[in-house]
């Protein structure tokens, strides 16, 4: 049959008998501790004093790990304690995950359980759906999830035979943590929520789901293909997190002037502003970059060999942006002589671009100028680039004018 805190969730106090004990691990007559189980974590508390540490099942029975050896022997009467704080927690985030997947029933196409777990500040539940979970879709399961809560509905389970249960399509199968939900004698156990959700469940539950509290939707994600993740949390932390988004509205539409309720507006107009801030600046440095370029060309470096090029330092840009006008510059600067171009500046540490019409090759000209001054590069024949040097860029370009 399914564990007795399953049954009767309620009970956190009883007594029961030792069958048997091996060091640390204990097992009882009858124990209400739940064995962790389907994503639900196992129970906290204590026997005869003892911490239990952790619940599992093993075969057909259920084992206590204590963090002391105890003193009592095999056929002793001991006092048992759940820590009702933390059983209390558990059956209302589990009842909560059945609500939301009714939630999900009313709102996701081909839906189906692709697991469940229950951490100590959020709770998740993994939706198969061929529905895509956007922001908005998100915010109605939490509304119908507390809508749900708020109406107070009855919450009941029992065993009935597997072959009844497979036959009904109303319930919802998890088979991951069917373990939880599987008896010894062919039942499965079935949790309803009075004309909200059914499910084959073996976990803790309230009778009500007025108990669970409010519940926050925090965040979704995709664990794996066809899976859905979607997080949330429960009672205090749920409580918490809603009031730290309702502080991060109002500072938002204080420092936007607005009220909380045109923030969406006010936010969309900050972005177009943003954006067109971006374009104007990008233009601007466009301008400054390609004033700084026509400088160069008015004052080229003869080689010894005759040849030309345009060498010279360029401030407050990276070697992407300089590279790309570096091989503009060089097929424009071929009509008046320059063979190469050869820019350096900061981000971060120093680099160095060479843009050439491949005769010097432009990688040449990068590793001359690495071996002097270090860091590392390479390139094509006809553009090349190197960083990390050891030397700021006017100590480069006098090398390279030199």
């Amino acid at each position: 049959m399914s564990q007795l805190a399953a049954r009767d969730p309620y009970t956190t106090s009883f007594e029961a008998e030792v069958t048997s004990t091996d060091e640390r691990a204990v097992t009882l007559d009858e124990t209400y501790f739940y064995a962790e189980s389907g994503g639900q974590p196992a129970d906290r508390g204590n026997l005869a004093g003892i911490e239990v540490e952790h619940v599992e099942k093993q075969g057909r029975g259920i084992v206590h790990h204590l963090a002391d050896a105890p003193e009592f022997e095999v056929g002793d009467t001991v006092q048992a304690q759940i820590d009702p704080e933390f059983r209390t927690y558990a059956m209302r985030a589990h009842t909560a995950s059945h609500v939301l997947y009714g939630a999900g029933r009313r709102l996701l196409s081909d839906l189906g359980y692709g697991g469940f777990d229950i951490g100590a500040e959020k709770v998740r539940v993994d939706f198969t759906t061929s529905t895509d979970i956007d922001d908005e879709t998100l915010v109605e399961l939490e509304r119908l999830t507390n809508r749900a809560v708020w109406d107070s509905l009855s919450v009941t389970w029992e065993e009935i035979s597997e072959e009844a249960a497979r036959d009904r399509e109303d319930i919802a199968f998890n088979t991951k943590t069917e373990e939880g939900v599987m008896s010894d004698s062919d039942m499965v156990r079935v949790v309803d929520i009075d004309g909200w959700d059914v499910a084959a469940c073996g976990g803790t539950h309230v009778e009500n789901t007025r108990e669970i509290g409010p519940v926050t939707v925090l965040s979704r994600s995709n664990p794996g293909e066809g899976l859905t993740r979607v997080e949330f949390a429960v009672g205090p932390a749920a409580i918490r997190r809603r009031a730290e988004d309702a502080r991060a509205a109002r500072e938002a539409a204080q420092t936007l002037d607005v009220g909380v309720s045109d923030l969406p507006e006010a936010a969309t107009r900050a972005s177009d502003d943003i954006e067109r801030l971006e374009s104007d600046l990008q233009d601007a440095k466009s301008e400054v970059l390609d004033a700084r370029l026509a400088d160069l060309r008015n004052d080229p470096v003869e080689r010894e060999d005759g040849s030309h090029w345009l060498v010279g330092t360029v401030a407050d840009f990276g070697p992407n942006e300089v590279g790309e006008r570096a091989k503009e510059l060089v097929g424009e600067s071929a009509d008046s002589g320059a063979t190469a171009v050869v820019l350096t500046g900061q981000d971060g540490a120093t680099f160095v671009v060479a843009a050439t019409g491949g005769d010097p090759e432009a990688g040449d000209i990068v590793d001359d100028v690495t071996e002097e001054f270090g860091g590392g590069g390479g390139g094509s024949p006809t553009f090349a680039q190197g960083g990390g040097l050891d030397a700021d860029p006017e100590a480069v370009v006098s090398y390279l004018r030199e």
